[in-house]
């Protein structure tokens, strides 16, 4: 099953969508909470009745009315996370971004997964992303699947921890990378350099939709792993390509790490860390590498960026400078 959250009569809805096609859940069933979080919230009975109706529309046997995607303005799927982390599972990325700075591999991370808190007040989903003129001093895409949690728990042994996960989703770790070198020298963050925007969507997208691409997880590893293809394009140009099956720990591992001694809810959101090449860090780090003379890429004000990951859509967005002059950058105290 896939679900969108959009706008319909000016108002936010929960619908499944197929083929083009969007069937709001209320008007399925009125008993259908109408917003995803209340959605997920309300428990596994409620998803196996969404899913029963999803069966009933790919069989063609729904005659209830329908919305057509063209028509409509996606949201993010779920536009108000109970909070939002995000990984590093990508050996492949950690390792070229760390050559590329000509410090060795760090050994820890083979040894466990880790994580850190964004800002889930600041989640979008497709179409414009406003950044101030600070965010443009490198700014920057980051190539990512993520999972949603659907149900609570706390000590989730990483055996089980699949059973936990509701949804699967693209996600767009946007960074402003001045911002982020900047405090992370005081050892602290990524904050500033990360809180303006973290992208989602375009669907969220129930583990049964992608068992056709179940693969092993890698050796010594536990938790379900995807054959899903990434690929991430700028202004029409390829400038990343991936998979999901490249993540070295997975999403059941690193939710076994965020559930030690702590609650997950439903509605969590939890990002896999950038796939290798997924970002231009690490693209230009690599460009100038192997060649003095490589001139480095940003995000630009009007810049379309558009990702895609098998099973889970593709999703575009657009780069919007905020007409200020207002710059934390320049608030800088001198010594």
């Amino acid at each position: 099953m896939k679900l969108v959250t959009y706008i319909r009569n000016k108002s936010s809805q929960l619908g499944i969508i197929h083929d083009g096609k969007i069937w709001a859940l209320k008007d399925l069933d009125s008993s259908f909470p109408d917003k995803m979080r209340k959605f997920l919230f309300a428990g596994e009975q409620v998803m196996e009745k969404a899913k029963n109706w999803d069966a009933q529309i790919k069989l063609g046997k729904v005659e209830k009315p329908f919305t057509l995607e063209s028509n409509v303005i996606l949201e993010a799927p779920v536009p108000q996370p109970t909070s939002c982390r995000d990984g590093y599972a990508f050996r492949q990325h950690v390792a070229a971004a760390r050559r590329n700075r000509g410090v060795p591999m760090i050994e820890e991370f083979d040894q466990y997964p880790i994580f850190y808190f964004t800002n889930h007040n600041a989640i979008q989903g497709p179409g414009q992303i406003d950044c101030m003129p600070d965010h443009f001093q490198k700014l920057d895409f980051e190539l990512e699947a993520a999972i949603v949690v659907g149900k609570k728990g706390r000590n989730i042994k990483a055996s089980e921890a699949d059973e936990y996960i509701a949804g699967y989703m693209i996600m767009n770790d946007m960074s402003a990378r001045t911002l982020q070198m900047e405090e992370m020298l005081l050892n602290l963050g990524p904050a500033k350099g990360k809180d303006f925007s973290t992208v989602i969507g375009p669907y969220f997208v129930t583990p049964d939709e992608l068992e056709q691409y179940k693969v092993p997880a890698k050796t010594n590893h536990v938790g379900n792993a995807y054959n899903l293809s990434m690929k991430c394009w700028v202004n029409g140009v390829l400038v990343s390509e991936g998979n999901v099956a490249d993540m070295d720990w997975t999403f059941a591992e690193i939710l076994e790490r965020c559930a030690y001694g702590v609650d997950i809810l439903p509605g969590d959101v939890i990002g896999s860390g950038t796939v290798g090449t997924g970002c231009f860090l690490e693209l230009n780090g690599t460009g100038l590498l192997n060649d003095k003379n490589f001139k480095p890429q940003w995000l630009q004000d009007g810049d379309i960026v558009d990702m895609e990951i098998t099973g889970l859509g593709k999703l575009t967005n657009s780069i919007k400078k905020v007409n200020t002059d207002f710059s934390i950058l320049a608030l800088k105290k001198s010594n």
